[in-house]
């Protein structure tokens, strides 16, 4: 258990393939412990990064959520709080999760786990911490570019949840405020069924229309970690190169991410101890 024997917080995040994701997740537990008076902070994935060679990764291999649950638990740790590392309500937070949980809990009866909430909320109107990242991106991205005030896009991975795709309206809207100008939102991609609809504009139609097809964009990355989407050679940044050749007149930087700021530990940190509080 920490120094204080608060409950061990397990920082999880979807997973990826990619030993930057891990390496970034690891560093952010590192950042939140230190905002936690040296709570016992884990990093963990939900799914995928145990596959990463431990060679990429400081010799230390990636743990997956549910077996580091069950190997603290069988050595009898039984207080935790689980810490989406999630802009919203994804449906591994909200249904994959709890099924593993409740499968887990049958196995260890006695084991007392609560799930912190996501970092963004959408009725939080006042709370624009994640905006405020954001924007602070934007800006450097523009003085970088030697820029004066560029258009503004926003862009997420795309969910198939109203609830995901309204949190990434709902930091757009904050945006306009912080920034004024010009600033859209926009998915990496969707679905294709017609239900799923309210994911666009995918960012690849949004770099192509009358007012974001030409002239200076800074596109946002509403991303945590780098990835197989975002950063270095990313989907994102192939998007925005293949519209950049296709439209001569049109110029893109991109933002940094957000795990890269400092101040997301704040916003972890909040949450882990209002879980704390029921």
């Amino acid at each position: 258990m920490g120094t204080n024997r608060q409950p061990v917080c397990f920082l999880f995040d979807n997973g990826s393939l990619r030993a930057a994701s891990t390496l970034s997740l690891r560093r952010i537990a590192s950042g939140l412990r230190a905002r936690l008076d040296g709570t016992d902070v884990r990093a963990v994935s939900l799914l995928h990064s145990s596959t990463i060679d431990a060679a990429e990764l400081g010799g230390e291999r990636a743990e997956l959520l549910e077996p580091a649950l069950a190997t603290a638990a069988a050595r009898g740790e039984n207080d935790f709080v689980l810490l989406p590392l999630f802009f919203g309500p994804s449906a591994a937070v909200t249904d994959y999760l709890p099924e593993r949980l409740q499968a887990l809990r049958k196995k260890f009866p006695d084991l007392r786990v609560r799930i912190a909430r996501w970092l963004v909320d959408v009725n939080a109107a006042g709370d624009t911490r994640m905006a405020d990242i954001l924007a602070d991106g934007v800006r450097r991205a523009t003085t970088g570019a030697g820029w004066n005030r560029p258009k503004v896009a926003l862009v997420d991975h795309g969910s198939p949840q109203r609830s995901v795709a309204a949190v990434r309206d709902f930091l757009g809207g904050q945006l306009r405020q912080l920034l004024g100008g010009e600033v859209a939102v926009a998915s990496m991609e969707r679905r294709p069924e017609p239900e799923f609809a309210f994911t666009e504009p995918l960012l690849a139609d949004l770099l192509r229309d009358k007012i974001f097809g030409q002239g200076e964009v800074v596109v946002a990355l509403q991303f945590l970690s780098p990835g197989r989407h975002a950063g270095p050679g990313g989907d994102i940044a192939e998007i925005c190169a293949g519209a950049m050749r296709a439209q001569p007149d049109l110029k893109i930087v991109s933002t940094g991410l957000v795990g890269e700021d400092e101040r997301l530990a704040d916003v972890l940190a909040e949450r882990y101890r209002e879980r704390l509080k029921g």
